[in-house]
């Protein structure tokens, strides 16, 4: 079993979404997903990378404000399991990456859900995983929570449920979020 760095977060979030995979996965939107940004060359064999910018909606404030930050987002090839497929993802600054979250995990797609699994890390090491505590990993959950809902509309093929994010998610709920703590 490989141990994980205290500094390393796990993080869990999943969104409802009516995929359609009957014709195979992935669907086409992640086959060719402009709604990703550019396609640009990667060192890694097998990884499709692109430059996008990701974002951090603060949502509780009217006008909304959010932050951008241009970031390599990294697909893997697709495996197709018992109920969809999955895929690797991962994300990083493409500039000052020392000073930004890095997350690597798995992109999993079922039929009716898409779930973002795996772990970050803060910059700071230590120092910054427990100021990435202090502050409930806000930043790593938000800019997760807006890639789920920007795939959730780029890959479903019906109408999605409705969610406030601002309403506390009851047991059930279409959309979790875990952070491990």
């Amino acid at each position: 079993m490989t141990s994980v760095p205290s500094h390393v977060t796990p993080l869990k979030l999943s969104q409802r979404a009516s995929l359609q995979l009957a014709r195979g996965c992935p669907p086409p939107a992640l086959v060719d997903p402009d709604w990703l940004g550019t396609q640009v060359p990667s060192a890694r064999p097998g990884i499709r990378r692109y430059l996008t910018d990701l974002s951090l909606p603060v949502r509780d404030r009217t006008p909304q404000l959010t932050f951008t930050k241009a970031a390599y987002v990294d697909l893997g090839e697709p495996q197709v399991t018992g109920d969809g497929c999955e895929m690797e993802i991962g994300w990083q600054s493409s500039s000052l990456a020392p000073l930004f979250p890095v997350f690597a995990g798995r992109l999993k797609l079922t039929p009716s859900d898409i779930v973002l699994e795996g772990f970050y890390a803060p910059p700071g090491g230590e120092f910054g995983a427990v100021l990435d505590r202090a502050f409930l990993n806000i930043a790593a959950r938000g800019t997760a929570r807006w890639f789920l809902d920007k795939a959730a509309r780029a890959l479903s093929t019906g109408p999605a449920p409705a969610i406030d994010s601002r309403a506390a998610a009851p047991a059930g709920a279409s959309r979790t979020d875990s952070t491990g703590e």
